[in-house]
């Protein structure tokens, strides 16, 4: 099922009825045994998700391996989104990789600059509506791409990201998933910026269940996000409860979004199947 479809109940008529659609993101272990992860899946599959997503490294690094968990999750009759990023990629490999894609059935993508990596320089690709237009003029592919409630950390302000994001959408995006972010007053405050401004795609909120302290750091160097003082002072008051903690606030959080009749949540699993099982039970 393409994104179109996927999105279209309740993305154009009111939908306060209706659950949203939940996705989730996994990524190729790194140690290449995919058994672990294939289960967790299995887990998740419970929640009848609309989507499965699956990462890979720079540079293609576990591209063979994503391949692999591609057509392990269609066997179990999931809708699979693989991702592929501008960062080591010429014309000729994402031809190659997309007419696998579409040869194994799949009918959506998520393309993605991908974060820069200084020694890899064969990119055919700077940004990713480059990516993006040469995928739509090759494939029928429904395309992904990603937003930042917050903007992009190298974007200057807000107006030029949606103005980066508008080019993606006039090359031929269909739907956006967004950063993971911890204020939803950040997520409603950027679809109304995206409304006012004329993108009309369904906008997906990206939702990251904290597991450790170490994880925020890492987030919030990488990447525009706000953690909210409440969130903060509970994660340094009772540091030996920081998954918990997390899981408490997520469950809030996607409640929060649900209330406001979101289109869909998609998940920044991290491969742990258990932690947004307990969110997931706790929200429906």
């Amino acid at each position: 099922m393409e994104l179109q479809e996927i999105y279209r109940e309740g993305f154009s008529a009111q939908h306060s009825k209706t659950k949203p659609k939940i996705s989730f993101e996994v990524f190729p272990p790194k140690n290449g045994d995919i058994s672990t992860l294939f289960e967790k899946v299995r887990l998740l599959k419970k929640y009848n998700p609309a989507l499965i997503s699956i990462t890979y490294g720079a540079n293609g690094g576990t591209k063979d391996l994503s391949f692999e968990l591609i057509q392990s999750f269609i066997d179990l009759e999931l809708n699979v989104m693989p991702h592929f990023t501008c960062v080591g990629s010429t014309r000729e490999l994402v031809e190659h990789y997309i007419t696998q894609i579409e040869n194994l059935g799949i009918e959506n993508i998520l393309a993605l600059r991908g974060d820069q990596v200084e020694e890899i320089s064969n990119n055919d690709f700077k940004y990713a509506n480059e990516l993006v237009e040469f995928i739509h003029s090759k494939t029928t592919l429904s395309i992904g791409v990603a937003g930042y409630p917050e903007g992009h950390i190298e974007s200057p302000d807000i107006k030029s990201d949606i103005e980066n994001l508008k080019k993606k959408i006039d090359a031929g995006a269909s739907a956006i998933f967004t950063q993971l972010f911890f204020d939803n007053d950040k997520f409603y405050s950027y679809v109304e910026l995206l409304r006012n401004s004329g993108i009309t795609l369904p906008v997906i909120p990206g939702i990251m269940p904290i597991r450790a302290v170490n994880q925020i750091e890492k987030m919030t160097q990488m990447a525009r996000v706000t953690v909210p003082q409440k969130l903060l002072y509970q994660l340094e008051k009772f540091p030996d409860d920081t998954k918990k903690i997390g899981t408490e606030f997520a469950i809030h959080q996607c409640q929060d979004l649900i209330d406001n009749e979101v289109s869909g949540l998609h998940f920044f699993t991290l491969n742990h199947a258990g932690q947004v099982s307990e969110i997931l039970d706790n929200i429906f």
